[in-house]
């Protein structure tokens, strides 16, 4: 039984970093052969004679796993995947400038051992060198990370180098695929097509900040063979919109083990975010869900708070900037209600910009109440929330065990409100965020004159705060 329990778990606990002696001497061999043989490069720059191309292959393998190893020991990434990308980077970029110097030039490659796996920018020539070397050692990737690697390029050079290194990895067996940052758009995202069609095992893709526009979005979702192990999937920042909401619901619907989705900042409107919401309920292992920043509104809201029941998992729950309205804040508090006994887990909620003022934030309140006894954080931020609706938030919150901080700034509360959370807090004052943003002279219309108005607002509310528990002990 040992034995088969060792099997089952070797394949996550390969490490790449440090590279075999053998491994290093192959890809010396291939740098000297790089210097030697008939290229474009050689060509343009001249070929080295063996001598020369041995020492320089030396030097710039031991530069490269210098550097490697030093960002493996400064930030250490479990199997090393990530130094392996970063040696195989420094190798490309030094056998380039190598080539350019010429013979007389080698000595230089002493002081280049501090390059930054961030700022990294591949051309075509680099790209060229690259490919082949990451091409060998692509069976034991298990992580590939080439966000923002073609910067400043021009857009054919950019398409290029992307199908040299999608190319390169056809057939890996990644886990983890993160090409954000690189504005791919339609034409990019199929530039990685030879790769997205061929990794059948992977459980991370990022594709945050790359202009996924409609277009773009249906071309993932054709390329991409099967999401049945996906468990991470991030779309931050990108031109979705409904449509393209629609072609990555596809995506999620077949996503059954997904267990932290981001789809922040896409321009997703009712359409798109009710069809999200749809595909989320077969997401029954979801512990993050991110959708902040959308317009989903009311009918979304609604549909959303359908799927959360179904979340039993959930850690961490952003919907900030939803324009969820009243309607969808009720029954998003009510989705939290009843499903308060099965969401024990739920450490983080973000419902920032909603306009809920004080009535949502006391029906978000009362969800919170019973049960959610790991609860640490609370963002309620910019929501036109008052004296009334802070202070029944803060006496919700502050009895939760582990609660670490409520973030309630941004709102209208009255300088008596602001007072009355202090003392709610005053044993542990670091659980207060900062109200530097708190408008207080907020908390009046303009057009009324005198207090009255207000104070008969708090009173009402009250009442309907007492209502609302005993409705609900009913």
């Amino acid at each position: 039984m040992d034995s088969t329990a060792n099997s089952q778990h070797k394949p996550f606990s390969i490490k790449l970093w440090p590279p075999s002696e053998s491994t290093r001497q192959v890809l010396v061999q291939r740098l000297t052969n790089n210097f030697t043989s008939n290229s474009i490069f050689t060509q343009k720059y001249g070929a080295l004679n063996k001598e020369e191309a041995e020492e320089n292959a030396k030097k710039i393998e031991d530069v490269a796993f210098n550097t490697a190893n030093e960002h493996y020991d400064r930030e250490p990434d479990g199997d090393g995947g990530a130094a392996v990308q970063l040696y195989a980077k420094e190798c490309s970029k030094l056998l380039l400038e190598a080539l350019k110097r010429g013979p007389a030039g080698k000595e230089e490659l002493a002081s280049q051992n501090n390059a930054s796996a961030e700022t990294l920018s591949f051309g075509q020539g680099a790209a060229r060198v690259a490919g082949p070397i990451l091409a060998s050692l692509k069976n034991q990737l298990k992580e590939a990370d080439l966000s923002d690697f073609i910067a400043g390029r021009p857009v054919a050079e950019a398409l290029e180098v992307m199908n040299i290194f999608s190319t390169a990895l056809e057939g890996s067996a990644l886990k983890s695929l993160n090409i954000s940052n690189n504005a791919l758009g339609e034409k990019g995202v199929r530039a990685f097509g030879a790769l997205l069609k061929s990794v059948s095992c992977l459980e991370e893709l990022y594709l945050m900040n790359d202009g996924i526009s409609e277009e773009a979005a249906r071309a993932v979702c054709e390329l991409i063979p099967s999401a049945e192990k996906l468990k991470v999937l991030h779309f931050h920042n990108n031109m979705t919109g409904d449509e393209g909401a629609r072609a990555i619901s596809d995506v999620v619907k077949c996503s059954s083990l997904l267990e932290d989705f981001r789809c922040s900042s896409t321009r997703i409107g009712s359409a798109g975010g009710i069809a999200l919401s749809k595909a989320l309920k077969s997401c029954t292992h979801l512990k993050k869900l991110d959708l902040r920043d959308n317009m989903f509104g009311v009918e979304a809201g609604v549909a959303l708070s359908k799927a959360l029941s179904k979340h039993l998992d959930l850690v961490e729950v952003y919907l900030s900037y939803l324009n969820l309205e009243d309607e969808g804040v009720v029954v998003l508090a009510n989705a939290l209600k009843e499903s308060a006994p099965s969401l024990a887990h739920l450490t983080k909620l973000n419902l920032a910009e909603n306009e809920l003022k004080d009535e949502g934030t006391i029906q978000i309140s009362k969800a919170l109440e019973e049960g959610h006894t790991l609860l640490k954080e609370v963002d309620m931020s910019n929501n036109f929330i008052r004296r009334v609706g802070a202070r029944h938030l803060a006496r919700i919150v502050v009895e939760k065990p582990g609660f670490v901080l409520l973030n309630i700034n941004g709102n209208i509360i009255s300088d008596d409100g602001v007072d009355e959370l202090k003392e709610t807090f005053k044993k542990s004052p670091d659980m207060l965020g900062p109200l530097d943003e708190n408008d207080p002279e907020g908390e009046e219309d303009d057009d009324e004159e005198e207090s009255g108005q207000g104070e008969a607002d708090e009173n009402e509310l009250e009442t309907k705060m007492k209502n609302l528990e005993v409705g609900q002990e009913e």
